[in-house]
């Protein structure tokens, strides 16, 4: 062990960021300039080191970079890190100022060219809105530049200080880069990486379960809405948009129109949901979508899903769910049900069998062939 050449990972903190230490005989010059060489590398003259920004992948990437010269890595002190204190003023969206005038102007025409570019209205309004909280995080900190400093900044105050999901923190840095991108704005030395969503496995409801649930939903809208979620496989957005011309009894599908990704697709219209669908639609009488609201107005997805919520309590469920459950659901009965995988995911409107393939996580059918070694004892 003496003979080869040992490489040393250790946490460095520096202004409330983050970065990974690399320590090392700095006598040898070879191990040095290949240290150099890794993209990112700096000289830090307040430590006295090496280092390089860090991130979820970096000690990975570093480890295997060094571990190719057949040298030792020591890692050990990102096996029991000692946690940066955080602050006690959390920064929260109250505490920014406004935008001015000439930036309120700037995030409306952003949101036209978003637009015009054919992003969908949820997509268009995300953008808009976290843009506008890095403006107001700009004008705190007194900035009017925007560099790769002024966003790591941001991203390490506002989201990770903050908490923020990394669904949300995504969505910051793609609205950001597409301002800068509406702005005409290069920035060099941006090193910003995405994290890696978490994978977590969706709620199941068993099929007792949801039989359950429609069977304890007297008003016939609600459970005309909740079924129709469930043997369609639809996202809740795609329900509440459906118009009547779009379902065809005839050829038992579903029309699906403009749905996520700005996709249309067929789907499932179920025999036994035809004659509950057929009474709803001849009792509300509904002009222009399925599902309407008072005065012809659309159904809103809060009260569709205070639908859910009453019928979850009413059926005694306490597993925790939501509408998209049903769709969640939808597919891991199909599957168990034999149904191929590229046809669910057809139904379901995937663009790849890599998301569709959740399911088979959840999927029980597998999991009861296994026979338990306890079982056995």
């Amino acid at each position: 062990m003496q003979n080869i050449p040992q490489v040393i990972l250790k946490p460095l903190w520096h202004n409330n960021t983050k970065f990974v230490a690399i320590e090392f005989d700095y006598s040898n010059d070879t191990i040095s300039n290949y240290v150099k060489a890794y993209p990112q590398v700096k000289w830090s003259n307040t430590y006295n080191t090496f280092c390089t920004y860090y991130n979820r992948t970096k000690i990975h990437e570093l480890f295997n970079y060094f571990r190719r010269q057949k040298w030792y890595v020591n890692y050990q002190a990102f096996k029991t890190p000692i946690e940066h204190p955080k602050p006690k003023n959390i920064l929260t969206t109250n505490k920014l100022p406004p935008i001015n005038n000439e930036q309120k102007q700037a995030l409306e025409n952003f949101g036209k060219w978003l637009e015009q570019k054919r992003f969908s209205p949820n997509t268009v309004t995300t953008y808009v809105e976290v843009t506008n909280l890095f403006l107001r995080y700009m004008n705190l900190k007194h900035l009017t530049i925007i560099s790769a400093r002024s966003i790591e900044q941001f991203n390490y105050d506002f989201i990770y200080y903050a908490n923020k999901s990394v669904s949300y923190q995504n969505q910051c840095i793609s609205g950001i880069k597409h301002y800068m991108g509406f702005k005409g704005i290069v920035v060099e030395n941006l090193d910003i990486k995405r994290p890696n969503k978490d994978k977590k496995l969706p709620t199941i409801l068993s099929k007792p379960d949801v039989k359950l649930l429609f069977e304890t939903t007297r008003n016939l809208k609600h459970k005309t809405l909740l079924i129709l979620v469930y043997s369609a496989g639809l996202r809740i957005g795609e329900a509440l948009s459906l118009k009547p011309s779009d379902i065809d009894f005839k050829r038992g599908v579903i029309h699906i129109k403009n749905a996520k990704g700005r996709k249309d697709r067929y789907t499932l219209l179920s025999v036994s949901l035809i004659p509950i669908l057929k009474t709803y639609l001849n009792h509300y009488n509904p002009k222009i979508y399925v599902f309407e609201g008072r005065f012809g107005a659309p159904y809103t997805q809060v009260s569709a899903r205070q639908v859910f919520k009453k019928a979850l309590r009413n059926a005694g469920i306490k597993k925790y769910a939501t509408l998209h459950t049903l769709r969640h659901s939808f597919a891991t009965h199909l599957l168990e049900a034999g149904t191929d995988i590229r046809y669910i995911q057809e139904l379901l409107g995937h663009n790849t069998p890599k998301t569709t393939m959740i399911y088979t996580h959840v999927s029980s059918t597998n999991l009861m062939d296994i026979k338990n070694p306890f079982d056995s004892l």
